[in-house]
């Protein structure tokens, strides 16, 4: 695995197994959301929240805004695959989850 990870590759990884430590399921999760399509789906789900979905309310005197919980465009689950280009800041997260993740040259 270690001879596909280089900076400025495309690379292919699968989940092989869920993790069941929370902080490696936050790291996979972020890993996935730097693809390009789920960047552009969180981005369109954002600007959704901020126009109609969050709602303002008066308390005190004072202007609250209720905020609706984000979206999760990403599941850990065992099968699932997703594309990413390798940057030096990353291969320390891929690292560290290496064992949960099987790893193939991108298309």
């Amino acid at each position: 695995m270690s001879d596909l990870i280089a900076p400025n590759q495309t690379v292919t990884f699968t989940i092989t197994k869920a993790p069941t430590r929370p902080a490696e399921r936050k790291t996979i999760q972020r890993l996935m959301r730097m693809q390009g399509h789920i960047q552009k789906g969180l981005k369109a789900l954002a600007k959704q929240r901020r126009q109609h979905d969050n709602r303002p309310y008066i308390r005190a005197g004072v202007e609250w805004v209720d905020r609706v919980k984000t979206t999760k465009l990403t599941r850990v689950q065992a099968g699932e695959s997703f594309t990413i280009r390798i940057t030096p800041q990353i291969i320390p997260d891929i690292r560290n989850v290496e064992k949960y993740l099987e790893t193939s040259p991108a298309k």
